[in-house]
């Protein structure tokens, strides 16, 4: 029987920490592969022919462009409402990021949107699904195969989301998860996965996170070779430039305890949802993002849009502050569009950025939107935080 190890409230209460401990006590560097269980595991669960453990969401997002041999000026086109990381990783390949606007109402990337931005360039489309709502993949599927782009799917911020009964992530050419310590899995530093079901792309992104080591293949790392092989000093290792983005051992022992119990956590996420849902559901100026019918949302947060500035007298800012003092936890606001953010402004001065970014949505929505945990390991502190906020939204109706 195994020993327990820490508290069942615990950020890691299954197999993780057993599982670290035998990763530091085996033998050999072959004898415990959790990378290789993890990645057979995912692979099972999303159903998809391939999955690559990489050390973080982003590096997956720089391997997965690269593997589609991108050059100068071609063009990849991103939310305007995201993280900053989509856009570095299509700069870091020399290609050019373009920006489409989003929905008002779910904030997220669309058909239309895309469809706008699309020329001959265009190399690759980025899918966000923000927040843990699937981006509707199936029209934009249409476009790719008119305008013969890929779909990448950054999946960061949605684990196990679905439209209808489709998983999101695997809808798309390539999709890429992230073990950063406040996703739904956690690696409990950082960590990523890449999915996809084509052999040639697997098998690059692979080499290229592996550092280009030759004997790479689209379902494994190198592959068992004799002793006699290796020690040769005319043995040659690498045939493609890459780089080290490789997840450790300790991390894939981690996450497979976490994905082992993917199903309850995400069940507690949404739990939390339901509990903030109830609290705005008679206010008419926290709106929640919006979720198309047959859509599963994950909610790796509680995502709405604030308008107490406009209709009650109080900014963002101070309604935050208010959350606060009567004992919130408070609640994020969107990331700056990327486009929008000192990196990438300068970045587009010293390359003399041409392409023309007009996205009103995204920037409008990006200042309304308000993010609250659902991180949560007790569901009482969950609710109790909910109710906070239902008494401060009563307290300003109720205010003459």
């Amino acid at each position: 029987m195994k020993k327990k190890i820490g508290n069942s409230l615990g950020k890691f209460p299954n197999n993780e920490k057993h599982y670290v401990l035998d990763v530091l006590n085996t033998n050999s560097k072959t004898d415990k592969n959790y990378v290789q269980k993890l990645e057979n595991k995912f692979r099972k669960i999303f159903k998809t022919r391939y999955a690559i453990a990489c050390n973080s969401g982003t590096s997956g997002l720089h391997a997965s462009l690269a593997s589609l041999n991108l050059k100068k000026n071609d063009e990849v086109i991103i939310p305007a409402l995201t993280v900053v990381m989509d856009a570095y990783s299509v700069i870091h390949l020399n290609a050019t990021p373009i920006f489409a606007d989003v929905d008002p109402d779910t904030f997220l990337i669309t058909a239309d949107t895309i469809k706008k931005k699309i020329t001959k360039r265009t190399k690759a489309v980025m899918l966000v699904s923000l927040q843990g709502l699937p981006v509707d993949i199936k029209p934009i599927i249409k476009l790719a195969k008119k305008h013969n782009f890929i779909i990448i799917e950054d999946n960061a911020q949605d684990f196990y989301g679905k439209i209808n009964n489709s998983i999101s992530g695997t809808l798309g050419d390539i999709g890429i998860w992230s073990f950063e310590n406040k996703k739904h899995l956690s690696g409990a530093t950082e960590g990523g996965i890449i999915t996809t079901n084509n052999k040639i792309l697997a098998e690059k992104i692979r080499k290229f996170a592996g550092i280009g080591y030759k004997n790479m293949t689209a379902t494994g790392g190198r592959t068992s070779l004799s002793i006699e092989m290796v020690q040769d000093p005319n043995y040659e290792r690498f045939d493609t430039i890459g780089l080290n983005y490789r997840m450790p051992q300790i991390v894939a022992a981690v996450c497979l305890g976490q994905l082992e119990n993917f199903k309850n956590i995400i069940k507690r996420r949404q739990e939390v949802a339901r509990y903030f849902r109830d609290a705005i559901k008679n206010c008419n100026w926290i709106i929640e993002q919006k979720i198309p019918k047959n859509f599963t949302h994950t909610h790796y947060t509680f995502a709405v849009k604030y308008f107490g500035d406009s209709k009650k007298g109080i900014s963002w800012k101070k309604f935050y502050k208010m959350y606060k003092n009567n004992g919130g936890d408070g609640f994020y606001g969107a990331c700056v569009c990327p486009h929008q953010e000192p990196s990438l402004r300068n970045f587009f001065i010293k390359t003399k950025y041409k392409k023309k970014i007009k996205t009103p949505v995204a920037e409008k929505i990006q200042k309304q939107i308000m993010q609250f945990k659902t991180n949560y390991r007790s569901l009482k502190d969950a609710k109790n935080k909910s109710m906070i906020l239902k008494k401060l939204i009563a307290q300003i109706e109720n205010v003459k």
